[in-house]
């Protein structure tokens, strides 16, 4: 029992002490506030009970959330120190594999460096990486 109502249960046990008398108005009011005293005590106590069984519940929840995200970052970190692609043929380091439209040849590229007015050379062919498209003019179309 907490320490309400261990109260509550002396001041009823006092009440009893006292003889007090039913067909007193007074001493039914003390009476019926004491009754009502102790269903509060024991309401509270079982909300507090409802309340550290939900504090566990909630505990385990947030450890075993714990152990997802560590085993999601884990994952992650195996998946960056692997270096894969993306869809976009980025790798985890922000290089761009580009093929080179003359030889083939794979070249990394970090996209901030490249500078597309100025003419890039593929390393193994020699030839530009990036050849200037035919403009298309209406007079072409026909």
């Amino acid at each position: 029992m907490s320490q309400l109502t261990d109260k509550i249960s002396y001041l009823q046990g006092l009440a009893e002490g006292m003889k007090l008398n039913p067909e007193k108005d007074s001493h039914r009011l003390i009476r019926e506030i004491l009754q009502v005293l102790g269903d509060v005590g024991e309401a509270f106590e079982a909300l507090a009970e409802s309340q550290g069984e939900l504090s566990d519940y909630v505990e385990s929840i947030d450890q075993d959330l714990a152990d997802l995200e560590a085993n999601l970052y884990d994952e992650a970190e195996d998946e960056a120190d692997g270096e894969e692609e993306d869809a976009d043929g980025e790798d985890e380091e922000g290089m761009i594999l580009y093929e080179c439209p003359h030889c083939g040849a794979q070249i990394q590229i970090e996209p901030d460096e490249v500078d597309f007015d100025e003419e890039a050379l593929c390393p193994q062919c020699g030839k530009e990486l990036f050849p200037e498209l035919p403009i298309d003019t209406p007079e072409d179309e026909e």
